[in-house]
């Protein structure tokens, strides 16, 4: 465990510096996740592909947090105009949600890992703060999997917002699909009513 005046730096990767460090993000991811024995490998795989995934698309991009060694990470791209990262959702994608696709507005986070000696220390909230800042996007996404309950809560805990599922091919996994308003985060922290009208309209899609 860290001692608790110890200093967490954000650092921005860009996508060759990513790669050049892929061994010990996936290495972390394993460190982080409660997993089952034997699972080890078959999640360190498949975080492997997530993120050689996102390192292709265009405007990737990643914070590594160190202390001073690795302790998380947080990373995305710019969603498709094209709709595709919506492929699997499951009924009707929400007006507003469709409209900021097709119009660039969404940032999708595909990615975060936070070793568990800094879960209590805010860090997932400092990562997903920075990876946003200064992108141009008014709406940020993600997909978690439903049977993660705590990752599911966490991510309501900071204001995301649930609008439905999404099924992925192969296998059954069933993930939630989250949203989270970023042009109006000064306004809700002073409850402007901009921020209360987008909040009000992406509720009532998920009825």
């Amino acid at each position: 465990m860290p001692p608790a005046t110890h200093t967490v730096r954000l650092r921005s990767l860009n996508r060759w510096q990513a790669e050049d460090l892929r061994a010990d993000l996936a290495d972390l991811y394993v460190e982080s996740c409660a997993t089952a024995p034997g699972w080890e490998h078959r999640g360190r795989e498949e975080f492997l592909r997530r993120l050689a995934g996102g390192i292709r698309q265009p405007g990737f991009a990643m914070l590594a947090a160190e202390a001073p060694g690795l302790v998380g990470c947080a990373f995305g791209y710019p969603v498709r105009r094209d709709g595709s990262w919506w492929s699997g959702f499951r009924g009707v994608l929400p007006r507003e949600v469709g409209q900021l696709t097709a119009s660039g507005q969404v940032f999708a986070m595909t990615g975060m890992v936070v070793h568990p000696s800094e879960r209590n220390r805010g860090l997932a909230g400092r990562l997903q703060e920075r990876l946003f800042a200064g992108r141009q996007a008014t709406l940020g996404a993600t997909l978690v999997d439903r049977a993660n309950r705590a990752a599911c809560a966490g991510f309501r805990s900071w204001g995301w917002q649930d609008i439905g599922v999404v099924y992925r091919p192969p296998g059954p996994t069933v993930l939630r699909a989250l949203v989270l308003p970023l042009a109006e985060r000064t306004a809700a922290q002073a409850g402007g009513p901009a921020h209360h009208a987008r909040t009000q309209r992406l509720k009532e899609n998920q009825r």
